[in-house]
């Protein structure tokens, strides 16, 4: 799809047993919406969930959590795919 505007709302924090809580707090898109982790580079991307519900919050499953960054990766209910990476605070 061309010409979409999504704007992605992240909020990546660490708890000291080294959960990291993500918190998707605004996308604008079309519902519903896929998630994925991903590395920071894009690879190693893995399926969380399909939702409709924001905001959505999730913890990173382990080994996958000790990364310093992660990019998010959406695909909305059109197909249209779109990123953020943020860093874990």
């Amino acid at each position: 799809m061309n010409n979409i505007l999504l704007i992605i709302q992240t909020d990546f924090k660490v708890f000291i047993v080294m959960a990291v809580q993500v918190t998707i707090s605004g996308i604008t898109g079309t519902s519903p919406y896929d998630i994925y982790i991903c590395q920071s580079g894009g690879t190693g991307c893995f399926y969380i969930t399909t939702t409709s519900t924001i905001p959505y919050v999730f913890d990173i499953p382990e080994p996958n959590n000790t990364s310093l960054s992660y990019m998010l990766k959406i695909k909305d209910g059109d197909g249209c795919t779109f990123n953020a990476i943020a860093n874990v605070s």
